[in-house]
């Protein structure tokens, strides 16, 4: 099976979602949530992450996650990144009891797939500050793609993106070996994994281009992440990228308001007076839509 089968089949039956002039939208990829370790890439910006959630929360945004929310290669255990990372997943959760948190998987965290695995370990989580058990996300559904669906068919489509590169779709059992038994522990050297697309520039380039051609190819505007390069499409070529959570300078997402698409930026800043705080800048605005 080909990358664009692949790709096509990741929306057979997808999430539909209405997209309209009133529509909402924020879409974060490649949080990889760890356990806190050193190879928890998260952590230095979860601060950071925290403080865009509750701004989307409170402007009335839904949240959308395109795959790898959590790193399920590296680590086994769902539990201890929600005891790592709880603060994180208050805010997720007062999104999801709102009906305004939805995510697809990615290669890393595919296992969320199975609905037995979503089941046993989305349904809640031990909050410290609280000594009690909370609701998370019970019930929830992980999708392989979503549509944002507009009456006048300018749709957008939302997939990780890792359907592009059949090492990590097709043979991700092989890749999430290689990634937990011989790279994690390489990389702590300093031995970044060469079949990784978001460490490889070479499987980078290659992943973007077969997204750009599936985009173009059937004429969708094509939102992913994967490769956790932030890109911004055109009308020639309608292929997007969120970025990631994991980037040294911050991290991005996608915005969709007022039928337009907005890339933002996340980071930390100070005034003048030596006051640090957390800046929200526009990187690039597109595809402004009729909808």
């Amino acid at each position: 099976m080909g990358y664009h089968s692949r790709i096509n089949n990741a929306f057979e039956g997808a999430l539909r979602l209405p997209l309209n002039m009133q529509s909402r939208y924020v879409i974060f990829s490649d949080c990889h949530r760890g356990i806190g370790k050193a190879n928890d890439n998260f952590t230095k910006n979860e601060f950071i992450y925290i403080a865009a959630l509750n701004y989307y929360f409170h402007r009335d945004f839904t949240y959308i996650e395109l795959g790898d929310g959590d790193e399920l290669w590296e680590n086994r255990n769902m539990n201890a990144i929600k005891d790592m990372h709880q603060h994180s997943f208050d805010v997720l959760a007062k999104f999801f009891k709102q009906n305004k948190f939805y995510s697809v998987y990615g290669n890393h965290d595919i296992v969320k797939k199975y609905s037995r695995y979503a089941d046993l370990n989305f349904c809640s989580y031990y909050c410290d500050n609280n000594m009690c058990t909370k609701e998370l996300f019970p019930n929830i559904t992980f999708y392989s793609g979503i549509i944002l669906e507009s009456k006048t068919q300018n749709n957008i489509y939302l997939t990780h993106g890792h359907q592009a590169d059949f090492l990590n779709s097709t043979l991700w059992h092989l890749s999430r070996f290689l990634v937990r038994y011989i790279w994690k522990p390489l990389e702590s050297l300093g031995i970044p994994d060469p079949t990784s697309a978001a460490k490889n520039n070479k499987r980078k380039n290659s992943t973007e281009k077969k997204l750009t051609n599936w985009a173009k190819q059937n004429q969708h505007i094509l939102i992913t992440g994967h490769t956790h390069h932030p890109m911004m499409g055109t009308g020639n070529s309608p292929y997007y990228n969120t970025g990631s959570c994991v980037s040294p300078y911050g991290i991005t997402c996608i915005e969709i308001y007022d039928g337009c698409i907005h890339l933002i930026k996340w980071a930390l800043d100070s005034t003048d007076e030596q006051i640090v705080y957390v800046s929200r800048s526009e990187l690039d605005k597109r595809n402004c839509m009729v909808l």
